[in-house]
């Protein structure tokens, strides 16, 4: 988001997705327009259409990350290497990791020129919470005391506000939770944290397609499936002002016709080069590419509410892993862009281990021997979901090619039209078989690839995975007394994980991108995102 970006799906976020979506690019609308940076002053880059309303709590995909992140500044942030750093806030404090004080920076202001203040982030996170308002990212505020008054399993809520949030003065306000979370002030360097203007409350709806935010940018123009466009904001106080004049997010029906667009100076920066264009971007780019790992990686995550994963044995899912050739992928398809996993999460966030397992090693016979033990997959076939916009079809037809030679059970892929359309399905549980899972970091902790996607309540788990053992040793992780405690808890964790599969780990992420000659100073953060406040024009 994740939210990160959104937790994020690439993506809470939220899913790696590694491309736009939706219709061609252009010069834009405006008179006196460069070419391939819209208005004079402004950087272009390839975002494709948010899934949802412009709402930091309904937002857990990078397309919509992109926009938030850009509208709206929460607590902390994070720098290049994974480290807080205070935007909104003064300080975030704990004396027992139960309960915080949050003391917010003065003179900050929404962009109509209304008073950030304490209120304004618990009004927000009250309704953000609500069960009643339907936010995708309404786990996340589930450590708070009194959740569960307004997020019930069952029925309305008995409350209207979490017990836990309590305003001491305009500036500071207090955070109770349930238990103790060593790590919570990281949580709070996700975007969905973000605090809300009075006008939000009036007409939501309204609100999210015309947002009123806190951060380096104002709203300006949202073109559906053509182009978001947010202009810099003068009055902005945090560490991220923004050294350019605006920003024009635009829509690409594919990432070859995104490049193509970079290449001939029609765009100014684009997140990821697509297989087909990988070989010769460096070339082509010259300075202006982009390759850089970061904290994120791609699964493959059973849907196991259907007939095909309904009750499967974990040992069939150790086979079809040791079943991918992760390294030939790797270097071949992928053009040496991404690093094959040998666990549940990157290296870049604290708590990576290389698990002592061969669950991700290339290994046909023993892959066809844990299959059979475990009874098979029904009809010996499965799909793989994946959104066709993304640059996706060339690995996933390589994966199902490696499974099927290795072990005879048949894969397919399953393509949809864009990324909004794939996150669509898996919410609504039609997923047919396997999904393409991917995450970037919210927060650079190992919590973040565990706790937000498999345990049983999790918004994010879209696969359905549920295990009473695990989602009771992940509490267990949460009471530690300190945030190093929390990380080994949370590493046990992740060996069960190994033991029941509830996703196969493909491989670690690369940002492959890059820019035009028009743009300097493009860098990218720990999530793989470009900081686009700090992109300047030539």
């Amino acid at each position: 988001m994740r939210g990160a970006k959104s937790a994020k799906w690439v993506a809470g976020a939220i899913v790696v997705a590694l491309a736009a979506t939706a219709c061609g690019g252009g010069d834009g609308d405006s008179e006196g327009q460069k070419k391939g940076s819209g208005p004079e002053g402004y950087v272009s880059i390839d975002v494709g259409e948010p899934q949802k309303p412009l709402m930091p709590a309904d937002t857990n995909e990078t397309n919509g990350a992109y926009v938030i992140s850009a509208l709206f500044t929460q607590l902390l942030d994070f720098d290049a290497k994974g480290e807080i750093v205070y935007t909104n806030a003064e300080s975030v404090e704990t004396e027992d990791s139960k309960t915080w004080t949050v003391k917010l920076k003065k003179g900050w202001k929404f962009h109509n020129g209304e008073e950030v203040t304490a209120k304004s982030y618990v009004d927000a996170w009250n309704w953000y919470a609500n069960i009643k308002n339907n936010q995708q990212n309404s786990f996340w505020f589930s450590d708070i005391a009194g959740y569960a008054d307004v997020h019930p399993e069952k029925g309305d809520p008995k409350a209207e506000t979490m017990s836990g949030l309590k305003v001491v003065d305009e500036q500071t306000f207090t955070i109770e939770l349930t238990e103790r979370v060593p790590y919570f002030n990281y949580k709070l360097g996700y975007s969905t944290f973000a605090p809300m203007p009075e006008v939000f409350f009036d007409d939501p709806k309204a609100f999210g397609q015309k947002p009123v935010g806190n951060g380096p940018y104002e709203f300006e123009k949202w073109d559906h499936k053509k182009l978001i466009q947010v202009k810099a904001y003068k009055d902005y106080q945090g560490p991220n002002k923004a050294k350019n004049a605006g920003l024009q997010f635009k829509n690409y029906t594919t990432l070859e016709a995104a490049y193509k667009e970079v290449v001939s100076g029609n765009l100014d920066i684009i997140r990821q080069v697509g297989p087909t264009d990988l070989p010769k971007y460096k070339q082509d780019l010259g300075d202006g590419a982009i390759e850089q790992p970061y904290a994120a990686i791609q699964t493959l995550t059973p849907a196991f509410y259907t007939k095909t994963f309904k009750d499967i044995d974990p040992k069939v899912l150790q086979g079809l892993s040791m079943a991918i050739d992760r390294d030939t992928i790797t270097k071949t398809v992928l053009n040496n862009t991404r690093t094959p996993a040998t666990s549940f999460t990157p290296p870049q966030v604290k708590g990576n281990q290389t698990l002592d397992t061969e669950t991700f090693t290339y290994n046909p016979e023993k892959a066809k021997k844990l299959i059979k033990e475990g009874g098979g997959v029904p009809e010996n076939k499965f799909t793989i979901q994946y959104n066709s916009d993304g640059g996706h079809k060339e690995w996933v037809t390589a994966v199902c090619e490696s499974i099927r030679n290795a072990t005879g059970v048949d894969c397919v892929g399953d393509a949809k039209p864009d990324f909004a359309t794939d996150l669509e399905a898996r919410d609504k549980n039609q997923v047919k078989g396997m999904y393409r899972g991917g995450w970037v970091a919210d927060y650079p902790v190992n919590v973040n690839f565990i706790k937000e996607l498999y345990h049983s309540k999790a918004e994010s788990n879209n696969g359905r995975f549920s295990n009473k053992e695990i989602d009771a040793k992940m509490a267990e992780g949460d009471k530690a007394e300190s945030l190093e405690e929390a990380v080994k808890a949370y590493q046990e964790v992740e060996k069960l994980l190994v033991e029941e599969m509830p996703s196969i780990p493909l491989w670690y992420y690369r940002i492959n991108g890059g820019h035009g000659k028009a743009v300097s100073n493009v860098s990218v953060d720990f999530h793989g995102d470009i900081e686009l406040t700090e992109v300047t024009t030539k």
